[in-house]
């Protein structure tokens, strides 16, 4: 059984896609490798909690375990530490999406 997405993709956005390029050959279509669906936290700065709560509803929605994110750099201006959870992500791919 293949994916909903992948399943619209292939009979809907492909063929849309063939006519709106004007390419006769499917192949040459821009392929969808991977969806990412991120969720930034920015409260999780004072209430760690938040983060746990954001983690289990990606996960419902995804059907994956997210990975949580975290800051690249310190900003001083809102308590921000250099490798601080902020938020969380998902990468689907394949059978997945």
């Amino acid at each position: 059984m293949l994916p909903r997405l992948k399943e619209r993709y292939r009979n809907e956005i492909v063929p849309a896609l063939m006519k709106e390029l004007g390419r006769e050959n499917p192949m040459a279509i821009p392929r969808l490798r991977k969806i990412v669906v991120n969720m930034g936290v920015g409260e999780a700065i004072q209430n760690a909690k938040l983060l746990d709560a954001a983690v289990q509803e990606l996960g419902q929605i995804c059907g994956q375990k997210p990975d949580i994110t975290r800051a690249r750099k310190s900003i001083a201006n809102i308590k921000l530490r250099k490798n601080m959870p902020i938020g969380v992500m998902v990468t689907l791919r394949g059978d997945r999406m």
